[in-house]
């Protein structure tokens, strides 16, 4: 199908953004309770969580502009895995069960990421375009 061929890289765009979006709102519900607060999330924050929220926010924020996209990402991802492993995996092997499913399909998008960059709708290909 290669009319499907040319929207790859537009879709990767949007990939981004929505998944960014969805990764700042945990951070955003973490710290500011917006637009509720986290289910299970403990107040006041330990600081393992405030750091955290605070990576999902400005990470998430980076990736959702395409900026810094693929160190942003690599980050983002590492976060998600050691999250994974701390507070999922340690409820159970099966992550349908252990409420993990979040956190390796973020893990994952990011670490692609991380890989194929931002994409043509970014900052970062602005910038390329003008160096």
């Amino acid at each position: 199908m290669p009319n499907l061929n040319l929207w790859a890289p537009r879709v990767l765009s949007v990939l981004r953004i929505i998944a960014a979006l969805l990764f700042m709102q945990h951070g955003l519900m973490k710290l500011f309770d917006f637009p509720a607060p986290q289910p299970g999330v403990p107040d006041p924050l330990p600081p393992i969580l405030m750091i955290a929220a605070t990576l999902e926010i400005v990470g998430g924020g980076l990736i959702a502009l395409g900026l810094f996209t693929r160190l942003a990402a690599f980050v983002c991802s590492g976060l998600m895995a050691a999250a994974y492993f701390m507070a999922h995996a340690t409820q159970g092997f099966w992550p349908a069960l252990n409420g993990g499913e979040l956190a390796i399909m973020f893990c994952f998008v990011f670490l692609y990421l991380a890989c194929s960059g931002g994409g043509p709708w970014s900052l970062d290909a602005v910038v390329r375009k003008k160096s």
